[in-house]
């Protein structure tokens, strides 16, 4: 008899062997390009590895596109921090413009940094963004967003908490 621990892995191989092409066509019809469907499919089902019961997904096509429906929008995130970055480079002299290297480097930090905001709150990520942006003090933060002052510097700390997590 197979250990309890097995199971769970031969039920995400099973939801792969049976659904990976249809996701990936799922996402290539989306995308219209067959190589990143094919690694956002991946994505997907690695996101997935971490399901606690496999078993209870009654409806596996439903759950994946879910799944790779988030892993779509963070992939669209990403390409276009990416996009940005290199528009605002190409208006740079050829002397000022990064190597390669600082150019991958600054790219990661933007996907942290965006990931971090993304995972804040939405009046924190909101206040963090209006004071370190657009430079605003905290008095005027508070009455934009209709809260206390004491709200917005329990929104900051929280953002300040997580940028400090990032540098660790």
């Amino acid at each position: 008899m197979p250990s309890s621990s097995s199971l769970p892995h031969r039920d995400i191989t099973a939801l792969y062997t049976t659904h990976h092409g249809w996701l990936q066509g799922w996402l290539h019809r989306r995308l219209g390009n067959a190589f990143d469907a094919a690694d956002l499919a991946q994505d997907t089902f690695v996101r997935i590895l971490g399901v606690r019961d496999p078993q209870a997904i009654e409806t596996p096509r439903a759950y994946l596109t879910t799944v790779a429906k988030g892993v779509l929008v963070n992939w669209c995130r990403r390409q276009a921090l990416e996009r940005a970055y290199l528009e605002a480079l190409a208006l740079l002299p050829a002397p000022e413009a990064p190597s390669p290297e600082q150019r991958a480097v600054v790219l990661e930090t933007l996907y942290e940094i965006d990931a971090m905001l993304d995972a804040l709150p939405p009046l924190a990520r909101r206040a963090f963004l209006l004071s370190q942006l657009d430079g605003m003090k905290y008095e005027d933060i508070a009455r934009q967003l209709g809260v206390s002052l004491t709200s917005v510097k329990r929104y900051m700390a929280q953002a300040f908490r997580r940028c400090l997590a990032l540098v660790d």
